[in-house]
């Protein structure tokens, strides 16, 4: 599972509301011929990032490659269950992706069209947001 080998700050703070936009950078397929693009905004996390690689991997096998565009770099915090409100943040349970609407977060390539996109079409089933495929 993907998660960063040192970190500045332990905890980070939340963003508000509405600063996930569009993305500007990292919004065409760059590596590959196909890809997986965000359709809006949201959190992605390490374990999606996971499920979704493997889905993927079971097609590539030996005869593609496939790029992992997007990195789990914000700590996710979690008070334990059945404790009260109030007494500070809780501790760190995980790691998230921010993605805004528009982003690549996978690529293929050599695999014929119909693989490909089967393989993303399932990729894009284990995250939490909505997708779409693209050809280069």
């Amino acid at each position: 599972m993907l998660f960063p080998k040192k970190v500045k700050h332990r905890k980070w703070h939340r963003l508000r509301n509405g600063e996930l936009g569009v993305e500007s950078r990292g919004a065409d397929v760059s590596f590959g011929s196909f890809g997986l693009k965000s359709q809006q905004g949201g959190h992605i996390s390490a374990q999606q990032i996971e499920a979704a690689r493997k889905a993927i991997s079971r097609y590539v096998q030996k005869g593609g490659k496939m790029w992992i565009r997007i990195f789990p770099d914000r700590p996710k915090t979690a008070k334990p269950p059945e404790v009260g409100m109030g007494a500070g943040k809780g501790d760190p349970v995980g790691y998230f992706s921010m993605v805004k609407a528009g982003r690549v977060i996978f690529e293929i390539d050599g695999l014929n069209e119909e693989n490909s996109r089967e393989a993303l079409r399932k990729a894009g089933a284990k995250l939490g947001i909505k997708t779409r495929i693209i050809k280069r």
